[in-house]
């Protein structure tokens, strides 16, 4: 699907839910009703700091080394100075977690996945799901599909560094993304094989992580629907990351990757799919994980899809490099609506801009790593740039377009360093 007739089909969804046409899972019609009349009053997601640099995180099970992660709640973001020559794919363990609640450990010889619903020929309730374990899932037909997976809050703190403007949420830097080989079955194999029925419009995947409560409020376990289109095409029910089974932090034994969308499409520790002739929603895709600003309709913008544009460099905010050596500059770049094919970096605060050296081939739902060379003479304070195009005719602006929950920070990042 393209981005058009994603943006549509969610407007469509969001009429049919109003108008009472569409069933939802967490908030009812009164609530979003309420949503779309309180217009920026939301609920969203509390703010949450770091912790002290090395200490774990509630619920993680992989060590955190304050040396590659900074914890924020109950989430670690890569510092992302620590990718700098880890080649393409982000390591297991530098891959950033993203948590509602605590990381389960369900064991594999015990899990199961249940297809239900009306979109199924079989039309079951949960109670009565179709099932398959781990085995029956590597039977089918096994792919691969190298992709990154970023929270869509990626660059929030930016918002207020940079433009000045408050927005609530996890305080992410740049960090929050990372690229890895995923292995497993296309979930268009288990639906076709479960009995899609024809009707069905919606797919929704939900983990079996503890269920998240937010200001009182409990949600529910993480869910978020997909249209069955982008379900039929490239999202696969994973199993494998970078050769490996998955790690307990990153969704083992089995978790959803939906390419170039937001990190919530890709569900982890997945435990039941339900599958929909109606248009479903969840909390994730009502309250959470839409726009709403003054830049967008009274209710809110459609739910979000596609990832945004975005670079940065493999260095420390404010490291300090020696005057007169060359310095060999290295970042990286990405896009979730096209492959990056031109990255341009400035070192004098955006005065003069030059074109980056890109090591790898533009790809949509991955990144390039790119260098150039500089040799400072002076010292002192440097802001340096980085401008990424991408192969959809997208380059970084300015600024980012403001929403109150900080989402999709796509402005070209102010890097601070020193001379001396």
């Amino acid at each position: 699907m393209t981005s058009i007739s994603e943006s549509a089909y969610d407007r469509r969804r969001l009429r049919q839910l109003v108008a009472g046409g569409a069933r939802a899972d967490g908030p009812g019609r009164r609530d979003v009703l309420k949503m779309l009349a309180a217009a920026g009053a939301l609920s969203v997601l509390p703010t949450t700091g770091a912790f002290a640099a090395g200490s774990a995180a509630p619920g993680i099970v992989k060590p955190l080394p304050s040396e590659l992660f900074t914890v924020r709640g109950t989430n670690a973001e890569s510092n992302f100075a620590a990718l700098r020559d880890t080649g393409y794919l982000t390591p297991v363990e530098r891959f950033f977690v993203r948590n509602h609640t605590s990381t389960p450990q369900p064991a594999a010889r015990d899990w199961r996945l249940r297809l239900w619903g009306s979109g199924l020929r079989t039309n079951v309730g949960y109670d009565e799901a179709i099932t398959l374990d781990l085995d029956h899932l590597r039977r089918l037909p096994a792919h691969t599909h190298t992709a990154a997976i970023e929270c869509a809050g990626n660059g929030r703190s930016l918002y207020a560094s940079q433009q000045g403007e408050t927005v609530a949420g996890t305080p992410w830097t740049l960090g929050a993304i990372g690229v890895a080989r995923w292995r497993g079955a296309r979930l268009s194999d288990v639906l076709r094989r479960a009995g899609l029925r024809p009707d069905a419009v919606d797919v929704m995947p939900r983990g079996l992580d503890d269920p998240y409560v937010g200001g009182g409020i409990d949600y529910g376990r993480v869910r978020r629907p997909l249209p069955v289109a982008k379900a039929l095409d490239d999202v696969l029910l994973a199993y494998e990351m970078n050769g490996e089974p998955l790690a307990p932090d990153h969704g083992a034994p089995v978790r959803v990757v939906v390419p170039s969308w937001v990190g919530i499409s890709s569900i982890k520790w997945v435990g039941d799919i339900e599958v929909s002739a109606q248009p479903l929603y969840s909390p994730w895709n009502t309250e959470f994980y839409r726009m709403f600003g003054p830049a967008f309709p009274e209710g809110g913008g459609p739910p979000l899809t596609r990832q945004t544009l975005k670079s940065a460099f493999e260095l420390p905010f404010g490291a300090r490099l020696a005057a007169g050596a060359t310095h060999r500059l290295t970042g990286r770049s990405w896009s979730g609506a096209g492959g990056v094919c031109r990255v341009e970096v400035s070192t004098d605060g955006g005065v003069r801009w030059r074109h980056a050296h890109l090591w790898d081939e533009p790809r949509r739902d991955g990144w390039v790593r790119w260098s150039v060379d500089w040799r400072p003479a002076g010292v002192g304070p440097a802001l340096l740039l980085a401008r990424a195009s991408d192969t959809a005719g997208r380059t970084q602006p300015d600024r980012a377009t403001f929403n109150t929950q900080g989402y999709l920070f796509d402005a070209v990042v102010r890097h601070p360093v020193t001379i001396g």
